[in-house]
């Protein structure tokens, strides 16, 4: 069964709104969910792949400000990556659900961010 974590919240339902609100739910599970490794590792992802759109994102709205007609490309490009993003959150809040909680990477970024949660998780205890 799950543990309840310092906040009162099991791991599932940890793991799960460490995304609700991309990276800033990830920042906030990051430090509050300081007992479970696993959290901390869905609350890593959710920064770095959310902290990483929105930082793309911007520099495409810049770009296709700056451009004129022909920022139009970059500004679907921006779109694109807004359905994409929309698309992997909901994805990476249904295999938080279904896992339990237990770590599920999400493509290239949970191989980059597990030793960092592992790290981080083992100096808090």
């Amino acid at each position: 069964m799950n543990q309840p974590q310092s906040t009162g919240l099991d791991k599932k339902t940890s793991a799960i709104l460490a995304y609700a609100l991309g990276w800033l739910t990830g920042i906030i599970f990051l430090f509050v969910g300081k007992n479970d490794p696993d959290v901390k590792f869905h609350a890593s992802q959710s920064i770095v792949f959310f902290g990483a759109v929105a930082v793309v994102n911007v520099v495409l709205s810049i770009l296709g400000s700056l451009l004129g007609a022909l920022g139009i490309i970059f500004s679907l490009a921006g779109l694109a990556l807004g359905v994409f993003a929309v698309v992997i959150w909901i994805m990476a809040m249904v295999r938080a659900n279904s896992t339990g909680g237990v770590r599920a990477e999400l493509p290239i970024v949970g191989r980059f961010t597990a030793p960092y949660a592992d790290r981080l998780a083992n100096s808090v205890k």
